[in-house]
């Protein structure tokens, strides 16, 4: 389904294989435990995060960046699973970007009462490349805005398997998720999202 020029809702397109996806988010989990950042604004974000892939997304009192680096840890992310990768690439060609070399997964871990609220995916080294989110578990009401942080949001329900990509016109869209509500399903009480980046 598209949501404007550059952005795809691909219903389902991870379905076949969440369950590999859901077993390689918990080895990273393992490895890397989830845990809720603080933003650059002192306040501590509701959803539960780590990453894996060459550099990882994070946020502390000092802003917003890439780390090559485990900041608690000291340590490099875990290498990003090849279930990962070829999802993306598969996704992003489908959508009808070619040649995506994801080099970063953010792994979002959402529980019932989590929001996102609406902001740009903009610390990456260049906008050519698109964006990947897939989702598993708890559904989601996906919130798909405009150029600024004041347009008024398209909501989108997305369900496990569902992934949207976007790119090109639609790279620097707001976007957020709605508070999660609870339930069960084949990640138990949590929705996790894969958000697959060219950051470096």
């Amino acid at each position: 389904m598209p949501l404007q020029p550059g952005a795809i809702l691909l219903g389902g397109f991870a379905a076949p294989e969440a369950d590999q996806l859901l077993a390689d988010i918990q080895r990273i989990e393992e490895a890397n435990p989830f845990r809720r950042m603080v933003t650059p604004g002192g306040w501590q974000m509701s959803v539960a995060m780590t990453n894996c892939g060459e550099v990882g997304w994070v946020t502390d009192r000092s802003g917003y960046r890439y780390d090559w680096l485990d900041p608690e840890t000291g340590e490099p992310w875990p290498a990003m699973p090849m279930s990962f990768r070829s999802m993306a690439e598969r996704a992003a060609e489908v959508a009808g970007f070619t040649g995506f070399d994801p080099d970063s997964c953010l792994i979002n871990r959402y529980e019932p009462g989590s929001r996102l609220s609406l902001h740009q995916d903009r610390n990456e080294r260049d906008f050519d490349a698109p964006i990947v989110s897939v989702s598993l578990g708890l559904p989601a009401t996906f919130l798909w805005g405009g150029v600024t942080r004041g347009d008024k949001p398209m909501r989108v329900r997305l369900l496990h398997g569902d992934v949207v990509v976007w790119g090109g016109p639609a790279r620097l869209t707001f976007h957020g998720v709605d508070t999660l509500h609870g339930g069960a399903s084949p990640a138990g009480s949590f929705r996790y999202n894969l958000t697959l980046r060219a950051a470096r």
